[in-house]
């Protein structure tokens, strides 16, 4: 027997219409108005580790891994694990650094595009 954790390089969160049907809290989902500068809070099942040294991509999932190009850029501020009704949960806080209404690339790899130190 492990630990099951799961390590994710963004942060993956569910449309507000799931929120709107019922079907998700909304911790649990993109923020309707999202803002620059703004700090919201995030739920998500199992135990996950996140980057905190720099932005990381703020994305919409549908599940099943299927994912959209990246919503936002974020730092990650915390995050905390908690057991509730026999399930592992992650909760936590992100600062929305830069909006993307676009579909352009903004990330390679792990950085946002043009930051990047090539050699």
């Amino acid at each position: 027997m492990g630990i099951k954790v799961e390590y994710n390089p963004d942060l993956a969160l569910r449309s507000i219409e799931e929120y709107k049907k019922g079907n998700r809290k909304i911790e649990e989902c993109l923020p309707e108005n999202m803002r620059e500068g703004e700090v919201y809070e995030f739920l998500k099942r199992d135990q996950r580790n996140y980057w905190f040294f720099g932005e990381i991509p703020l994305i919409e999932t549908r599940g099943n891994e299927v994912l959209s190009r990246p919503r936002a850029s974020i730092l990650m501020l915390e995050a905390t694990h908690f057991a509730q009704g026999g399930e592992m949960w992650t909760k936590g806080k992100y600062k929305v650094m830069e909006v993307f209404n676009d579909k352009d690339v903004h990330f390679e790899c792990f950085d946002k595009v043009g930051e990047r130190k090539d050699f």
